[in-house]
């Protein structure tokens, strides 16, 4: 019986091992793990070869920019800094002075960037008008009921710390910068979000510019 049966067997055997090599060389590779300090290098030097400009020059050493319209991106989230990289180069996002520096990263270079700038710590800022600083902190932590405007604190968290993967870190940030992002998604013309749109639509100019000098105080 098992010498009827063992050619049989043994061309069953092959076949299984056929099935399973091809089944093995068509699985796509594991994706390579970020690298840091790629990053670091990248964000510190560019690469002039590739037109690329040194991150560093317009958001300062670690992610902690000096100029107020330029964000700090020290301490994002890493998931968030890639999904930007990203949609520079796509329609939500192109035509900033940032497209053609996304367009000229590779995939590999936009994740090791991310994960560079996520080790950084987030610089604190300072909220500047006092003037404003309860209306702001009204909006952020209770939104503004009548307009529908949920508050900031619900997705950014109470201390602006964000959550990685879906919403940013917004506490310390520039007040400059917050304005014209909030601003943007208002005109629609930062397409990123629909629900930031929604958002800042039913925001008066004074409401924006008083929760982002709030948030520019949180720590």
């Amino acid at each position: 019986m098992n010498r009827a049966f063992s050619p049989f067997v043994k061309s069953l055997f092959v076949a299984m091992l056929a099935v399973s090599g091809a089944a093995s060389a068509s699985a796509p590779a594991p994706a390579a793990k970020a690298d840091p300090a790629k990053g670091a290098t990248l964000y510190a030097e560019g690469d002039n070869a590739r037109g690329i400009a040194a991150c560093v020059s317009c958001h300062g050493a670690k992610g902690a920019s000096t100029i107020t319209i330029n964000p700090k991106l020290g301490g994002q989230g890493e998931a968030y800094i890639y999904k930007q990289l990203v949609a520079f180069t796509e329609p939500s996002r192109a035509g900033t002075v940032m497209t053609a520096f996304a367009k000229a990263l590779t995939d590999e270079e936009k994740k090791n960037i991310a994960a560079y700038l996520a080790t950084e710590p987030n610089k604190a800022g300072a909220a500047k008008n006092k003037d404003t600083i309860e209306l702001g902190k009204k909006i952020y932590r209770g939104g503004i009921a009548e307009n529908r405007v949920p508050a900031c604190a619900s997705c950014h968290g109470p201390a602006g710390a964000g959550m990685p993967a879906a919403y940013p870190r917004v506490g310390g940030q520039h007040q400059d910068y917050t304005v014209a992002t909030l601003k943007a998604f208002k005109a629609d013309t930062r397409k990123t979000s629909a629900e930031m749109h929604a958002i800042a639509y039913r925001m008066s100019d004074k409401e924006i510019e008083a929760v982002a000098d709030y948030m520019a105080g949180l720590k």
